[in-house]
C-alpha cells in the first residue's frame, strides 16, 4: 500500500515538473513572438504557439529515436512558414514553389533570414469542410508530421530532412480553410553569426559579407549559385510539384577554406563580393571544426551549409 502511495506522489511530482517546463517554454517561446517584428501579419496567437510546441515536442521525439539532438523552435521560419501555407491553402496547391515562383530558401532570406533552411510540405483536403478545432488542427499537424516520418527509402526525402543531424532549429506553419489544410515544416542549420549581409548589390558594386563564428568552427568553404529572379505564376496557374534542387547550375564563386582564413580576423571573417551579371546569388557556407590554411584537395561531401543567404544584384 505504501508503495503504491510513493508512486502516485512520484507520478504528481513528475507531472507538476513537465507541467512547470511546459509553461516555461511557452513564456520563453511567447516573449520571442512578442519581440519577432518581421512577417508581424503571420504572428502565431498564443492559441496557435502552443499548439505549435506541442508538434516540436512530436518531431523531436522523432530525432530521439534515431538518438539525435532536439530542434528549437524558430519564430522567423515558423512566420514564413505560416505565409506559404496560408498561400497555399487559399490557392489549393501543395508545393515547394510559392505563386511568386519563389523558392524555400528565398522566402526565408527575403524575410530576413540568413542561415540555411530545407522544407517540407504536406496537405490535405476534405469536400465537407473542416470544423476547426485547437484538436482537430494538433490532429491533422500529427498526421503531417507522421507521413513524412513514413516514407521508405529511396523515396524518403521528407524523413531524411527531419533527421538531419546538423538541424537545430524548425519553423512550423499551417493553415486551414474551409476544406483545405496545410502544414510545412522548415528545418535550420544555425551555427554562425551574420552581422553584415547586403540584401542586394549593383552589378559591379563591392560589398562584404562579416560573419562570426563565435569561436565554435572555421569557415570551410563558400560557393555562390547565380540564377535568374524568379517569374511570378500567370493567373490561374499552379506551382510546380516535386522536390526542389537547393542549388542552381551556374556557379558564380568559390572561395576554399585556405583563401577563408585570409579573410579571418579572430572569431571574425570579412569577406569581399562583387558579382558581374545581374540576377539572384545564392551562397551556402560549411564550416569545420579544424582551420585550413594551405592549399589541398577538399570536398564537401558529407558536410550539410550552414548559410542561406540570397543578395539580390541589378544592374545601375
Amino acid at each position: 500500500m505504501r508503495a503504491s502511495v510513493m508512486i502516485q506522489i512520484f507520478l504528481l511530482i513528475a507531472c507538476g515538473l513537465a507541467s512547470a517546463q511546459q509553461e516555461s517554454d511557452f513564456d520563453y517561446y511567447r516573449q520571442l513572438n512578442d519581440q519577432e517584428k518581421r512577417l508581424a501579419e503571420y504572428r502565431d496567437s498564443d492559441e496557435d504557439l502552443m499548439l505549435k510546441l506541442r508538434q516540436l515536442e512530436i518531431i523531436n521525439n522523432s530525432r530521439k529515436k534515431f538518438r539525435l539532438p532536439p530542434v528549437s523552435l524558430d519564430i522567423l521560419a515558423s512566420r514564413v512558414a505560416n505565409k506559404i501555407c496560408r498561400e497555399a491553402a487559399e490557392n489549393e496547391y501543395v508545393s515547394h514553389w510559392n505563386l511568386r515562383g519563389e523558392k524555400p530558401y528565398h522566402r526565408y532570406a527575403f524575410a530576413g533570414g540568413y542561415d540555411h533552411i530545407t522544407e517540407n510540405a504536406y496537405g490535405e483536403w476534405d469536400s465537407r469542410g473542416f470544423n476547426v478545432t485547437p484538436e482537430l488542427t494538433a490532429k491533422l499537424m500529427r498526421n503531417g508530421h507522421e507521413s513524412f516520418m513514413a516514407e521508405k527509402a529511396p523515396h524518403d526525402g521528407h524523413k531524411r530532412n527531419i533527421l538531419d543531424k546538423m538541424h537545430n532549429y524548425v519553423g512550423i506553419g499551417f493553415y486551414i480553410t474551409k476544406n483545405h489544410f496545410r502544414y510545412y515544416e522548415e528545418f535550420i542549420n544555425r551555427y554562425l553569426e551574420f552581422i553584415k549581409v547586403p540584401a542586394a548589390l549593383s552589378v559591379n558594386e563591392k560589398g562584404s559579407l562579416v560573419i562570426d563564428t563565435k569561436g565554435e568552427s572555421y569557415l570551410y568553404f563558400l560557393i555562390c549559385y547565380r540564377e535568374p529572379f524568379p517569374v511570378p505564376l500567370r493567373l490561374g496557374q499552379k506551382p510546380r510539384k516535386g522536390t526542389y534542387e537547393d542549388f542552381s547550375r551556374e556557379v558564380a564563386l568559390r572561395i576554399p577554406a585556405w583563401e577563408l582564413a585570409g579573410y579571418r580576423k579572430g572569431n571574425i571573417y570579412t569577406i569581399p563580393v562583387s558579382f558581374k551579371k545581374e540576377g539572384l546569388y545564392y551562397i551556402q557556407i560549411y564550416i569545420n571544426k579544424k582551420e585550413i590554411t594551405s592549399p589541398r584537395a577538399i570536398s564537401t561531401e558529407g558536410y550539410s551549409p550552414v548559410s542561406g543567404i540570397v543578395i539580390k544584384v541589378t544592374n545601375p
